[in-house]
């Protein structure tokens, strides 16, 4: 579709359709998006467990929503790469690699939210 183009608009539906279909390419393709998404299930079992309350909830649920953009991202980063330039170029990798680079670091500083949350709170339970 042109940008600023009415015709051939998809519904509001089959938006979420052609959405539903990107993530489930992404699953099916990337194996560290599954990894993530295992993550998720544990931290969700861990926060019930760890009885959060509704902020860390937030948090909690925020900072995992970030990491599996982030990697959807990465994901459509690397497939724009992969399309533009299917030999191998150096700035291509380099797009590539600093794409990881970034969801890397997401993950990084996540996981030390998720330390100083569940932490905090098992701390609380214990005294």
């Amino acid at each position: 579709m042109i940008p600023g183009s009415q015709s051939n608009h998809p519904t509001f539906r089959r938006s979420f359709g052609f959405a539903w279909q990107g993530f489930r390419f992404a699953f099916v393709s990337e194996r560290n998006l599954k990894v993530m998404l295992t993550a998720l299930l544990v931290t969700i079992v861990a926060g019930f467990v760890c009885q959060l309350d509704a902020w860390r909830w937030c948090v909690v649920l925020l900072c995992c929503g970030l990491v599996i953009f982030g990697e959807l991202m990465n994901t459509a980063l690397e497939t724009i790469v992969d399309l533009v330039s299917p030999e191998y170029n150096s700035l291509a990798g380099h797009a590539k690699d600093i794409a990881a680079a970034a969801e890397f670091w997401l993950s990084g500083i996540v996981g030390i939210v998720g330390l100083i949350i569940f932490i905090t709170r098992i701390i609380e339970l214990a005294a």
